[in-house]
């Protein structure tokens, strides 16, 4: 792919979610609608970072900030990075509402400009499959992380659905035809669908990303410790409360997955 290509693509990507972010928290999946998924989210972050006692995050694609609160919550001082201002409007008003102390940079997470050895960990979530060049962002997390330091992915491959997966998906169809069920818009207004679709198509990952393929990158990247954690159910069985029956049951059999690795100390 020419450097022409990988510029006109980063592009599309920003105005994509820059459009999204009217919406995004109207989904079930993205912003979180209850106690109990708030909780689930905060055992999986706690199983792979511990508390944050203070200890400095930085919160990649952090669109309007949910996983930035979820880092709030149990201790960490935060700053959200998103190259989307319009995520960032929402991310800045959501926590000025929640009376969070969150700061809010405009950023690439492939190029962050932050510090090297400037953060004791970096999060993101549903970042990983939308990269263009994995390899280099990786490196860039590497480096901006202290030794010692940790980095936590929560992603999935939304390309090659399970066989279980497959079925709900044809299941909810047929329930949503039949009037039973109203379905969840997934990518906003108009023609978002298809930009979505074609922006998957171009992507590192469009042929899904897979959790052994990232950190197979991660381990290149100079990463250690690297743990594939498929354990999600908790997180899973909350949201489904909050999607129609058989998209729940779709959604949590996808192939999704956190990823924690260390940076090593010298």
């Amino acid at each position: 792919m020419s450097l022409a290509g990988n510029y006109d693509l980063r592009d599309e990507i920003k105005a994509y979610w820059s459009e999204r972010a009217s919406t995004f928290d109207d989904q079930p999946g993205h912003e979180i609608f209850s106690e109990g998924e708030r909780a689930a989210w905060q055992a999986l972050f706690l199983k792979h970072l511990g508390r944050g006692g203070g200890r400095h995050a930085v919160d990649l694609a952090c669109g309007t900030a949910v996983i930035s609160h979820i880092l709030d919550d149990i201790g960490f001082s935060v700053t959200g990075i998103d190259w989307a201002e319009p995520m960032l409007a929402k991310a800045r008003a959501k926590a000025k509402n929640r009376s969070r102390n969150i700061r809010f940079l405009i950023g690439d997470a492939e190029n962050t400009m932050e510090p090297d050895c400037s953060t004791d960990v970096v999060t993101n979530r549903h970042l990983v499959w939308t990269l263009v060049d994995p390899e280099a962002a990786f490196r860039e997390w590497h480096r901006i992380l202290k030794p010692g330091g940790r980095l936590l992915i929560v992603d999935g491959d939304f390309v090659n659905p399970s066989s279980l997966s497959r079925l709900f998906a044809r299941l909810a169809g047929w329930s949503q035809k039949l009037g039973l069920s109203k379905g969840v818009k997934r990518h906003g207004p108009g023609a978002l669908t298809e930009t979505h679709r074609s922006i998957l198509s171009r992507v590192y990952f469009s042929g899904g990303a897979r959790a052994e393929d990232v950190a197979r990158l991660l381990e290149a990247a100079g990463f250690a410790d690297v743990r594939i954690d498929y354990d999600l159910k908790t997180i899973h069985r909350e949201q489904r409360r909050n999607f129609p029956f058989f998209e729940g049951l779709q959604r949590a059999t996808q192939h999704r997955y956190a990823i924690s690795a260390g940076k090593p100390r010298p």
